[in-house]
């Protein structure tokens, strides 16, 4: 009985530390963009093109936040040390939102097209509302994440129509080990896990799913 706790508490914990890594806010929109390349129609689109798309967002949602990240850590360590867990984490968003804000415009002037650039869109709005959030409370980013995979995923069987039954199965059973995971690991409270995803679901269906308030969105941005 003992043996097969502990074991049990081995995979959680191998779970609750390599699972998030995956769903890392900072990831989903290279993620996202990847998945469709590679199993939806537009896998038939030229390779030339896909590299382009692919290296503009890792660029900047990926490989500039990291150098921030790492550049802020070396020139203001003796400073980070004052602040609190929530002051850091704001601080670290501000460059990520201005990252992101330049990925979206790139990918504007770029005529991307505009569901793929919605995509860095949706990652933009949660980090801001996140950003907000943290400034008292902390959200969990990870399952805002989630939330808008499965948002995504919804949209986008709608637009290409496909039928994402087993996809969101797999997607919403991950949403639920990472809140278990980031409860038994007291990461977040027990309202910051749902207050999460429901902020990640929401925006990409508002910006993702065809809706008339969809429409008025694309008018401001695009």
């Amino acid at each position: 009985m003992e043996e097969r706790t502990m074991t049990i508490n081995s995979i959680l914990t191998k779970a609750g530390l390599y699972i998030p890594v995956i769903f890392t806010p900072f990831l989903i929109p290279f993620e996202t963009l990847l998945a469709l390349f590679m199993f939806s129609y537009l896998r038939i689109m030229p390779w030339q093109y896909k590299v382009i798309v692919l290296s503009i967002v890792f660029c900047f949602t990926i490989l500039l936040p990291v150098l921030f990240f790492y550049l802020s850590r070396a020139l203001y360590s003796s400073s980070r040390k004052m602040l609190s867990v929530r002051k850091k984490h704001a601080l670290s968003s501000l460059p990520v939102i201005i990252s992101y804000t330049f990925c979206f415009y790139t990918m504007k002037q770029m005529n991307i097209p505009r569901y793929m650039t919605a995509i860095v869109l949706v990652s933009l709005s949660i980090i801001v509302v996140s950003f907000c959030f943290n400034l008292k409370w902390r959200l969990s980013g990870r399952m805002a994440s989630i939330g808008s995979i499965i948002g995504e995923l919804i949209s986008f069987s709608t637009l290409f129509g496909y039928n994402p039954v087993w996809w969101l199965c797999l997607f919403i059973l991950v949403s639920g080990v990472l809140g278990t995971c980031g409860i038994i690991f007291r990461r977040h409270s027990m309202w910051e896990i749902p207050a999460g995803f429901a902020v990640g679901l929401t925006f990409s269906l508002l910006m993702l799913y065809p809706n008339p308030l969809n429409n008025f969105l694309f008018q401001i941005f695009f």
